[in-house]
């Protein structure tokens, strides 16, 4: 899919960049239906972000006192889409952002920009520029490994602004998601997280219930995560 703000009739205001996204998880896609300029790239992208977000996913649940597989276990990276962002040069950077203020919707975000800024992140109630590092990765925590974790971990404001360079900034990044719902068809705190000293913080909802709160605006920060808050 190509796309210039894939909420551009849900939210108040357009963003400068543009984007193509692959869905590549559970199932890969036809390689033939990538695109041949960037086919090669994205196949290997996808296998070293893939190990990238299951070695870290191991050491998260460790964190939390849990199996290192549990999060393989519960196909908590299986749901997957890739996106390579353009934020082209912007004539007039103070009118505008290269992508609003978010938190990521989903369990884990792993991300490699190119060497022009611009990303931000929320610490307080300032805005902290995150300078490139040279095939450095940046690692989100998403709002719904927030939930998971019952508060534990903490999915992360950011944006990015509108580019002043003349050098094009790209990124290239894949949303690691839950694949299978719980047999309920509900999802939750873990419970092997709570206990009567830890009692859950947010109650289970369904899968219908996240789709619709992401799909029905536009980029906003951690709205599920306030709206399943107990």
């Amino acid at each position: 899919m190509y796309s210039s703000n894939n909420d551009l009739y849900r939210a108040k205001a357009a963003s400068w960049h543009d984007a193509i996204q692959v869905w590549t998880g559970p199932e890969s896609p036809a390689v033939e239906e990538i695109p041949e300029i960037c086919r090669k790239e994205m196949v290997a992208w996808d296998v070293h972000a893939t190990k990238v977000a299951e070695t870290v996913g191991e050491l998260l649940a460790e964190g939390l006192g849990l199996e290192s597989g549990k999060f393989k276990e519960l196909t908590f990276m299986d749901q997957k889409v890739m996106a390579g962002v353009c934020y082209p040069y912007c004539p007039q950077p103070d009118l505008t952002v290269g992508l609003t203020s978010h938190s990521d919707a989903v369990v884990l975000t792993v991300l490699l920009p190119n060497q022009v800024g611009g990303l931000q992140v929320k610490h307080g109630e300032d805005w902290v520029d995150v300078k490139p590092v040279v095939g450095g990765l940046i690692v989100n925590i998403g709002d719904l490994l927030q939930i998971i974790s019952n508060g534990k971990y903490q999915s992360v404001q950011h944006r990015v602004l509108a580019n002043s360079s003349k050098e094009v900034r790209i990124s290239v990044v894949t949303f690691f998601n839950l694949n299978k719902w719980k047999g309920s068809g509900y999802y939750g705190p873990l419970p092997e997280l709570l206990s009567p000293d830890e009692p859950a913080i947010y109650r289970d909802f369904t899968k219908q219930e996240f789709l619709e709160n992401l799909y029905s605006k536009g980029f906003d920060s951690k709205s599920l995560i306030n709206k399943v808050k107990i």
